[in-house]
């Protein structure tokens, strides 16, 4: 191999040196100066970065990866947040590793050859291009540490253009980049962010990264270093000695008050978004939360900090099409309910009638299902930002009611019921709630029930669960939920399509800034730097409890308190994946968990309503390996190079 290699290299240098017209540059190839001498060369460059970059919005899987045409499934489905017909048990499995490093080369190649054409532009444009290439660079290798901890650390321009054979040849061994550390990649993007920040303006173009989207990340990302810090377990040291994987414990206070300086740079900077809330008035907080996820505009919307912009027909995604209740399905049929939030994290909102446990209460003192005229009346109490979140079963969706039963239960409940399956089991439902085989799983408008009052329904509703529980294919909820957050609610039917949604993805938001600087401050108060740091976090906190409709809160009784804000406020915005791996508590909450659901079942003798409560009834159990705490390195990559080591049980 090595003596192929010298052949083909001296045969280059000797064309090279007895052909100087090979000098000539072809004219069909774009060239430096085609780019980095005007502005629209910068700007195309711009925006393939910022198209690259690994932004987990609604075309992200992860299965598949990012920017995926038809990601089929719900990336919501492997945290508890909810469940899907097209996603189970999994952590990622697309490897992000090659399109990673591939981006980082295309930033340093931008941050090297820019200054060359520096004369060609205003200084303020200049340092703006270089700050923004060094934010989507930090972006990146955020990407990197949080999947793998350290990672090769390339910090310029490896193998450049136009080099000689002899340069070209002395960069071999260089090329073959080691993993750094875990620690001095946290330190990397945390430098990166503030040249970034000092370089940017205060303002950019929408869908581009000014100075506090900087701060943002620098925000996100050190919370992350301080909690690995903190919570990890987790070790691996190469036989350079150099640690991979983990970071000291002593650098939890240096992160956390990184991450705590970082939120308070966009002070005044931005806003929550309360354009149509009103104080008291919790319809008017439900519209205000529900249209902060679909204001599409940099002028209304002052929380949006960094978003991916979509528009339809150059770029769309399928959000509506994939997650909106079977009933609103749009008519190519069979894309709908994706998305299925659990009752696990239904219950974790306040103004629902909960036992001593904080389960959700259906049944009497007396062991009794508690009957309701509507399905909706159980939640007459929640929290606006439950009803901006989720689609409960019987409210309000594109102006009609979104009808979910599970059944009709066509037996005696006089005296009360007692529960229809044992708990904590998924015993199927007996022949009185589902009727025969032909009629109890479909919707067929032929199979009528007559209730007591004399109407005439379906057993499951127009969104409920019609067919066999075990097929997929035809939608449908298990749980008794459908996802609001981000779906549009004035899109029509006929346009509720794969590939017609364009709803902006905020990438950085200010409620979640908020919030990291809530639980970088609660954990600098653990760690004893002063009781002001749980003073900044109550305030913090209550900011994002007031705007949802929630009551505010007293004190602050731990840590967890922080943490359910996160897991209410962040749902569905592929953030809580992260939180529970940088916690590393997914190890113990997904042990062969089964999640829960409520259905709503009617009476047929009173045409009143039951809610019951039991496990998921596909009885598909999660576990989470500990090993997915810090992800496998591609394999490729690892036999290309022997100084990756790969990370501990892979």
């Amino acid at each position: 191999m090595k003596k192929t290699l010298y052949i083909f290299l001296a045969a280059l240098v000797i064309s090279v040196t007895s052909c100087q017209k090979l000098d000539v540059p072809p004219v069909n190839i774009i060239q430096d100066p085609d780019i980095f001498g005007t502005e629209a060369g910068i700007n195309a460059y711009m925006a393939r970065l910022y198209s690259t970059a690994p932004i987990e919005d609604f075309r992200y899987l992860q299965t598949l990866g990012f920017n995926q045409s038809a990601p089929i499934g719900s990336p919501h489905a492997i945290t508890g947040e909810a469940v899907s017909r097209d996603m189970a048990n999994v952590t990622e499995t697309f490897g992000y590793w090659g399109a990673a490093y591939t981006l980082i080369r295309d930033c340093n190649y931008l941050m090297s050859t820019l200054p060359n054409y520096a004369a060609n532009f205003k200084p303020g444009q200049v340092a703006n291009w270089l700050g923004e290439a060094q934010f989507i660079r930090a972006f990146t290798y955020f990407s990197l540490a949080k999947r793998y901890g350290g990672v090769p650390l390339v910090d310029k321009l490896l193998a450049r253009p136009g080099e000689t054979i002899s340069q070209l040849a002395s960069e071999i061994e260089e090329l073959k980049v080691p993993r750094a550390s875990e620690e001095a990649i946290w330190d990397f993007i945390a430098k990166d962010c503030d040249e970034a920040f000092a370089a940017m303006p205060e303002t950019n173009s929408t869908g581009r990264a000014s100075k506090y989207a900087a701060a943002a990340l620098k925000s996100r990302a050190m919370l992350f270093a301080g909690s690995i810090a903190k919570y990890n377990t987790i070790d691996l040291t190469t036989p350079a000695g150099v640690r991979v994987c983990g970071i000291p414990a002593s650098k939890a206070v240096t992160y956390f008050k990184a991450a705590y300086d970082a939120a308070n740079l966009l002070n005044g900077k931005y806003s929550l978004y309360k354009n149509k809330w009103v104080a008291g008035d919790r319809e008017a907080q439900f519209q205000n939360y529900v249209s902060l996820f679909t204001d599409n505009s940099s002028t209304t919307n002052k929380e949006a900090i960094f978003v991916r912009q979509f528009k339809y027909p150059d770029v769309a995604h399928m959000w509506d099409a994939l997650n909106v209740p079977k009933q609103l399905e749009g008519p190519q049929g069979n894309y709908s309910s994706e998305t299925l939030p659990t009752l696990n994290f239904v219950e974790m909102f306040e103004g629902l009638p909960k036992n001593p446990d904080g389960t959700i209460q259906t049944m009497d003192a007396g062991g009794k299902y508690i009957t309701y005229n509507n399905t909706m009346d159980i939640f007459a109490n929640a929290e606006p930002r439950l009803r901006a979140t989720v689609i409960l079963p019987g409210d309000q969706f594109k102006g009609v009611s979104i009808e979910v039963r599970r059944g009709i239960y066509n037996g005696s409940s006089a005296g009360g019921l007692s529960k229809l399956t044992p708990a904590n089991t998924t015993t199927a439902y007996p022949a009185s709630v589902l009727g025969s085989a032909t009629v109890a799983l479909n919707n067929d408008a032929n199979n009528l029930v007559t209730l007591s009052n004399g109407s005439k329904i379906t057993r499951a509703g127009q969104s409920g669960v019609y067919t066999n529980i075990t097929a997929n294919a035809t939608g449908g909820t298990y749980t008794g939920f459908y996802l609001r957050k981000y779906l549009n609610p004035e899109k029509p039917i006929s346009e509720t399509i794969p590939g017609r949604s364009d709803q902006w993805f905020m990438e950085f938001r200010y409620g979640e800034v908020v919030l990291n600087k809530a639980e970088a401050a609660y954990e600098l108060f653990l760690l004893g730097q002063g009781v002001t740091y749980a003073t900044d976090a109550l305030t913090a906190v209550n900011l994002i409890r007031d705007r949802a409709g929630a009551s505010l809160f007293g004190a602050i009784g731990g840590i967890n308190d922080i943490r359910m804000e996160r897991r209410r406020e962040l749902a569905f915005e592929n953030k809580i994946q992260w939180d529970l791996k940088r916690w590393r508590i997914a190890n113990l909450e997904q042990n062969n968990t089964i999640y829960r659901a409520l259905l709503p079942i009617m009476l047929q003798d009173q045409s009143k309503y039951i809610m019951d409560v039991r496990l998921e009834e596909r009885a598909l159990p999660y576990t989470y390996q500990t090993r997915w705490y810090y992800g496998q390195i591609p394999a490729s990559a690892i036999a290309k190079s022997l100084n990756l080591v790969p990370n501990p049980g892979w």
